[in-house]
Formats: C-alpha cells, structure tokens, sequence
C-alpha cells in the first residue's frame, strides 16, 4: 500500500516538471503526508493544471464521506472492476505529486520504516484517480487515491505492495481524457524499475503524522 508520502519540491519547479498551471495555490514544502490531507495533483483538461484533492476517495454514490478512509489506495488488479474506482479510471485521471514516500518493514516484532525516492531525487507522479462528491448539505468535496501495484525487487524486500509511479514519457497517456479502454490505461499500472530506486531507513518520528519536518527523512542514526 502507499500510506504516507512527502513533496518538499517547490512549486515553480514542480509546475515546469509537469507542464502544469497552478494558479493561486499556497503550497509548503510536506514532508509527512498522510491519508485525509490534502495533496497536490495534476488533473488534464484543456490544460493540465495543480490543485489539492482530499486523499481518499469518495465515491459519487456514497452517502457518508468516512468511506474515504478506507479507500487511500485502489489495487491495479482490481481497478476497472471495483464499483468505487471503474468509472473513475474511465474519466478521472490524475498525478498525485510526490518526491517520496514511507514504508514499513517488518522486523521480528518491530516495524522499521523506510524512505523510498527515485535516485535522481526528481519529483515524480503517482497514477491516481479522483471523484467529486456532493454531500447534502451542499458541501463539494475533491477526493482522490493512489493506485498500488505489485512491489519490485527493492520494494519486495520491505513490503509487498509499492504506489504506481508512472514514467515521465507515459503521464500523457495516463491523463488523456479521450482515452477511456480500461485494457489501454491498466497496462500502464506496473512496477518502476528497482535499478532507479533506492531506500534507507528513518527516524520513527514518521510513525506519526503530527511530525512534519525534514527530520522525517533524516537517515536513521543506530
């Protein structure tokens, strides 16, 4: 799964990487990003442009907002089957942005987590899907989630799922919104390569999301 991530890249920069228009945002660098907080996205329209959706996906059918809890990541596998996720896949694509991300090893009876990035430290796009959810009070909320797949080599050896980072040369296709064949968009949903990854480990001042400081990444000293 993908539960917690960071992006410390600043805008300007971000917004030259992806192609992508953001106007107005106020944006600080995160460096412990959990589930039910903002994240900053790149959705494809006439233009692709940033904005923050609510992590955690609400189905336009639900009828309680708290479902989006339970639905941080949607597993490539299952994607254009899954009542929450098939019609998104269809229509509403996007990039969540990330430098990073967390996982958790386990280590006889501990967890030991884990700082994963690319190893040019390049900022990087996570295939995501989002919903617009209409509650009755009138209140419009932007939700999304983080499409996980099956872990490479690296991965492998500390959890047995990892987030679909998609290559630079295929976030194109992945926010095309002509192209609608679910055949087409899920063979995108692979592993990146292990040889473009690295990991180390840090501090479990990550285990908590009130800890938002670039102690998070800091390697762990033993």
């Amino acid at each position: 799964m993908c539960g917690r991530f960071t992006l410390t890249t600043d805008l300007e920069r971000l917004a030259e990487r992806f192609c992508a228009r953001a106007p107005a945002l106020s944006f600080a660098p995160r460096y412990n990003i959990a589930p039910g907080q903002p994240v900053l996205a790149v959705i494809a329209a006439e233009e692709r442009r940033m904005g923050f959706l609510r992590w955690g996906l609400i189905p336009v059918w639900a009828t309680d907002p708290s479902i989006g809890n339970r639905l941080i990541n949607a597993r490539a596998e299952t994607v254009a089957e899954k009542p929450s996720f098939r019609r998104a896949l269809q229509k509403r694509r996007c990039l969540v942005l990330a430098d990073g991300f967390y996982e958790w090893k386990q280590e006889g009876k501990k967890k030991i987590p884990l700082y994963i990035t690319l190893k040019n430290r390049e900022p990087f796009g996570f295939a995501g899907l989002w919903e617009t959810w209409h509650a009755p009070s009138g209140e419009t909320v932007h939700s999304c989630t983080i499409v996980t797949t099956t872990p490479n080599s690296l991965i492998a050896t500390i959890h047995n799922r990892m987030p679909v980072i998609l290559p630079r040369e295929q976030e194109t296709v992945w926010l095309d919104r002509t192209i609608e064949d679910p055949a087409v968009l899920t063979a995108l949903l692979v592993p990146y390569p292990a040889d473009a990854m690295e990991a180390y480990t840090v501090s479990p001042l990550v285990n908590s999301p009130a800890h938002d400081s670039p102690a998070c990444i800091a390697p762990a000293t033993r």
